[in-house]
C-alpha cells in the first residue's frame, strides 16, 4: 500500500454553526479584524507581507490586501498587558501546522467592544467543542519507527498550549504501563486522555479504565483522543480525518464528544476490550508477521501482503456469528439511517459533556456510576455456543476480519458501513484459494472503493461471533493489533461503552458506494 495524501487536509465545517456575521474591530495603524461565518479576516499590511507566498525572496502574483484564516485554525484570543493575543494554526505545508500568533496594542480602543469581539470570535471558532480542555498525555517513545517524543514536542504540544489547554505528559518505559496508569487515573482532574503513538497505545488506555471499579463510569467521562505516531494509526484516520500529527491535534483542540461501541474479546479465562478489529489471515500475518520491519512504517504492511498472497496460506476454522444484517443491501440502508441520525446524537452527547465538565461532575448516569464492565450477555468463549447462532466451517478461510471503525490504516477504508455506535461489529469473510491476480483486485478494490460490493467479500452486521481454529497449532490472532494466543476467541460488542473525541461527531471515511440512494 503506497502512503496516501492524508485523509482530508481541508478544515471541516464546526459542528451547529452561528449564523453568519461580519463584525469588524477596527485598530491603529489602518488594521482591521472582521469575523465572516468561516473565517477571520486579517487587514495588516505587515502581516500580509509576511503572508505572501515568495519565490527566491521575490513576491508571486499580485500583492494581497488581507489574511484570510479559517475560525477552525483560531486557536486561542485574550487580552493580556493591553495587547489582543490571537493564536492560529497556519499550514506551512500539506504536511504541518504550526502556532502563530498575532498582537496589537490596544491603545485607545474601548475595553468591553474588544472584549464583546474575542468572545465573539471564540465562540463561533470553537461552537460546540469545549474549550481549554484537560488533558492526561502519554506519549510512547517507541511508537511505530520511532520519534514521538520529537513529533511531541515540535509538532503537537506548541498547538496545545497555544489553545490553552492544560496538559499533563507522561512518557512510557515499558509495554502495558499506559494500562497501569489509566487504572490509576484521577478520572476527575481530566477531559480526555491523548495517547501519542499507533494504535498499540490506545488498546492499553482503554483496557486500563476498563479494568477499573467504575470502569463505566471512567469510560464515559474521560473521552480518548489520538495522536498517530504509529505504522496505522486507524484511531485518528476515522475521528481526526488524518494521519498527520498537527492536524490530528488541531482535530483534537476543536474535537466533540462521541459515544463510541467497544467490544468484549474472551480467550481462556481472558477478557479484554477492543476498539478496532479482530482480524486471523492474511491481515493479521501482514500486521503481525512484519514486526521485524517495523522500521519501515506502513510499508511494512505492504511487503508483508505481496509475500503472503503468493504462498496462498490457508486458515481452516469454524466461525459462530450472532448475525443482525446479512445482506449488503440491507447494510447500506441500515447505514443511511445510522449516518443521517447522528448529528443529533452528537451534539446532545456533547453538550451534557461541556456542562458536566464545567460542573466537575461525571457524565455517566447514576446507574453506572461505580459499576465496571456490563456482564456479558452471550458468556465466554468457554461456554456453549446459544443456539441461535448461526455456525459454518470454512477450509479454505483467507481471511477473516471483524471491525468497529472504517478506516484500518490511511489508505485502507475495509469496513466502509461502520458506524461508530450503532451496536453491532462490521464482518468480512473471504476465501483464501483464489489466485494471485484475484486476491491483489480484491485488496485494491479497498483504495478505490469497491471492496464492499465485492462478490469475493462476504460482509455481515453481527452483535456477537466465535472464531475457533481447527488444528493449526500456531498463527496470528490480532486485536487492535496486538497478538494474542492461536486460540478460540469469542467477541461481543458493547453499544456506546467508550467515549472519543471527533472532529465532526462521525466517522471521517467515505460508506459504502451508494448507501444514499439506498432504499430504508
Amino acid at each position: 500500500m503506497a502512503e496516501a495524501t492524508p485523509v482530508a487536509s481541508a478544515p471541516a465545517p464546526r459542528p451547529a454553526p452561528r449564523p453568519a456575521t461580519n463584525d469588524v474591530l477596527v485598530l491603529a495603524n489602518g488594521v482591521s479584524l472582521s469575523l465572516t461565518r468561516d473565517s477571520l479576516i486579517v487587514k495588516d499590511k505587515i502581516q500580509v507581507k509576511r503572508h505572501r507566498k515568495k519565490l527566491c525572496g521575490v513576491g508571486l502574483g499580485n500583492a494581497p490586501t488581507e489574511l484570510s484564516i479559517p475560525l477552525y485554525n483560531v486557536l486561542w484570543a485574550e487580552v493580556a498587558s493591553e495587547h489582543l493575543i490571537i493564536d492560529y494554526a497556519d499550514q506551512i505545508s500539506k504536511k504541518q501546522l504550526r502556532a502563530v500568533k498575532l498582537s496589537y496594542a490596544l491603545d485607545e480602543t474601548v475595553p468591553t467592544v474588544v472584549d464583546s469581539w474575542v468572545n465573539t470570535l471564540l465562540d463561533q471558532a470553537y461552537g460546540t467543542s469545549q474549550r481549554k480542555k484537560r488533558a492526561k498525555v502519554i506519549v510512547n517513545p517507541h511508537a511505530g519507527p520511532g520519534g514521538a517524543d520529537k513529533t511531541w514536542e515540535h509538532d503537537v504540544k506548541p498547538l496545545f498550549e497555544a489553545a490553552r489547554m492544560s496538559l499533563d505528559v507522561v512518557r512510557t518505559k515499558f509495554s502495558g504501563e499506559a494500562i497501569e496508569i489509566c487504572q490509576k487515573l484521577n478520572i476527575d482532574a481530566y477531559d480526555i486522555l491523548i495517547p501519542c503513538s499507533g494504535d498499540g497505545l490506545p488498546y492499553e488506555c482503554i483496557n486500563g479504565l476498563g479494568k477499573r471499579p467504575d470502569a463505566r463510569k471512567a469510560l464515559h467521562q474521560v473521552a480518548i483522543a489520538h495522536i498517530p505516531c504509529g505504522s496505522g494509526n486507524a484511531m485518528s484516520c476515522n475521528l481526526n480525518d488524518t494521519y498527520r500529527p498537527s492536524f490530528a491535534a488541531l482535530a483534537i483542540i476543536k474535537g466533540v464528544r462521541m459515544p463510541i461501541d467497544l467490544m468484549s474479546v474472551t480467550q481462556g479465562d481472558r477478557r479484554m476490550l477492543s476498539f478496532l478489529s479482530q482480524s486471523v489471515g492474511i491481515i493479521a500475518e501482514c500486521d503481525l508477521g512484519t514486526e521485524n520491519l517495523r522500521w519501515l512504517g506502513a510499508a511494512r504492511f505492504n511487503v508483508g501482503l505481496v509475500q503472503r498472497i503468493f504462498s496462498k496460506k490457508l486458515y481452516p476454522c469454524d466461525i459462530s456469528m450472532k448475525v443482525e444484517i446479512p445482506e449488503k443491501a440491507d447494510i447500506k440502508a441500515h447505514y443511511k439511517r445510522e449516518r443521517n441520525g447522528c448529528d443529533h446524537t452528537t451534539r446532545r452527547e456533547n453538550d451534557v459533556g461541556r456542562e458536566a465538565s464545567s460542573a466537575g461532575e461525571s457524565t455517566s448516569s447514576d446507574a453506572d456510576s461505580g459499576e465496571g464492565l456490563p456482564p456479558l450477555r452471550f458468556g465466554t468463549v468457554n461456554d456453549k455456543i446459544p443456539d441461535d447462532w448461526e455456525t459454518a466451517s470454512y477450509d479454505k478461510l483467507g481471511n477473516f476480519y471483524c471491525g468497529n471503525m472504517a478506516w484500518m490504516a490511511p489508505d485502507a477504508n475495509f469496513f466502509p458501513a461502520a458506524c461508530p455506535n450503532d451496536g453491532l461489529m462490521d464482518v468480512i469473510i473471504n476465501d483464501g484459494d483464489i489466485s494471485a491476480a484475484k486476491y491483489l483486485e480484491l485488496l485494491a478494490s479497498v483504495e478505490n472503493g469497491r471492496f464492499f460490493d465485492n462478490p469475493l467479500v462476504s460482509y455481515r452486521k453481527v452483535v456477537a461471533y466465535r472464531f475457533t481454529p481447527h488444528n493449526q497449532k500456531d498463527g496470528y490472532i490480532s486485536i487492535d493489533g496486538e497478538h494474542v494466543p492461536f486460540e478460540p476467541f469469542q467477541v461481543e460488542v458493547h453499544q456506546g461503552l467508550g467515549t472519543v473525541l471527533s472532529k465532526n461527531g462521525k466517522y471521517e471515511a467515505a460508506g459504502p458506494a451508494g448507501w444514499e440512494k439506498a432504499i430504508v
